[in-house]
């Protein structure tokens, strides 16, 4: 197998320090991946990630992609609606329909969930599985369990997925500053966190080799969304980091978060601000709820949400299309 990014290093160092990446270094990345697409004549099958050229439109895509090579497309998060609801109307002229197109023409759609499946089904995928995603859970380990005077309320993410933050900020401040909570984010910018005024609150650099070491240092995990198109569409990938690592979680009733999430059992659904704030006090105070909300999360993840679990059905889509 043969894995060819689209992005470097660099470029994700630059994301997550709210840098934008120059139009030389863009251009590079594009021209690179469009060599590489004109050089794959000598393999059984490509598993493309989302689409081959973001905001390119599908005739170019399609032109570059080897017409002889079956792919397999896989979708963790609504990326067609970075184009059907974009505010720009060229974007939407141009590119509305092009995540359908390469999902119409693909060997087989991979979805995370059933509103990225039901896009595949109306946008005419000969066949669709709907794959959720997973950790290794030989990586994500349950944290030594604490029994804290100030527990640790946590949120990974990045600087684009940060503002769901703000719709509980005054929630956070109250817990923090009233119950006894510290909040701990990752992958924030430090002008975000001064906006939030939170104290009791720090940032920690995301970095792919610590992130699950620290996560396990949470001892509650986060996942404010609001109601949108896009966020339905979400794979509930940091619930799924969270629970691995034994912690209870509280989380927005969107899309997946409702079916990862079972109420009450390993974590709690919030919808309005009353809400968040009842939950997060329930598990700050109470640290038994903590550990059995963690140990239920847990299990449910090695059961379901595992990369040792769902590894094999992927193995057999493979085949399946590879013949």
């Amino acid at each position: 197998m043969q894995v060819l990014p689209l992005f470097d290093d660099a470029y994700l160092r630059n994301l997550y320090a709210g840098k934008k990446s120059s139009h030389r270094a863009i251009f590079k990345y594009y021209h690179e991946r469009a060599q590489a697409l004109c050089k794959l004549k000598k393999v059984d099958l490509i598993i493309l990630e989302k689409e081959a050229l973001p905001y390119i439109p599908f005739w170019i895509e399609n032109f570059l992609m080897p017409s002889c090579i079956p792919y397999v497309v896989d979708y963790d998060d609504a990326i067609f609606h970075n184009y059907d609801l974009s505010k720009r109307f060229m974007v939407r002229q141009l590119l509305g329909r092009k995540i359908d197109r390469v999902m119409a023409k693909a060997a087989m759609v991979v979805c995370g969930n059933t509103y990225l499946g039901n896009r595949a089904k109306k946008a005419g995928a000969r066949r669709i599985e709907i794959v959720p995603t997973v950790v290794d859970t030989s990586r994500y380990s349950p944290g030594r369990m604490r029994d804290r005077q100030v527990p640790v309320i946590g949120w990974i993410g990045s600087p684009t997925t940060q503002e769901y933050i703000r719709d509980i900020g005054s929630v956070l401040q109250r817990v923090c500053s009233e119950v006894g909570g510290r909040l701990v984010l990752v992958g924030v910018q430090q002008k975000f966190l001064e906006e939030l005024n939170i104290i009791h609150a720090e940032i920690i650099q995301w970095q792919e080799a610590t992130e699950a070491e620290v996560v396990a240092g949470f001892d509650i995990g986060i996942m404010p969304l609001p109601d949108g198109p896009w966020e339905r569409g979400k794979c509930g990938y940091k619930l799924i980091q969270y629970m691995a690592c034994g912690l209870p979680v509280v989380a927005s009733p969107v899309g997946v978060n409702s079916k990862i999430i079972q109420h009450g059992e390993n974590g709690f659904l919030a919808s309005t601000l009353q809400e968040w704030e009842w939950a997060l006090i329930q598990l700050l105070f109470d640290s038994k709820l903590r550990r059995s909300m963690g140990r239920k999360g847990r299990a449910m993840v090695e059961e379901e949400y595992a990369l040792q679990v769902q590894a094999q059905r992927w193995v057999q889509i493979l085949k399946a299309v590879a013949g």
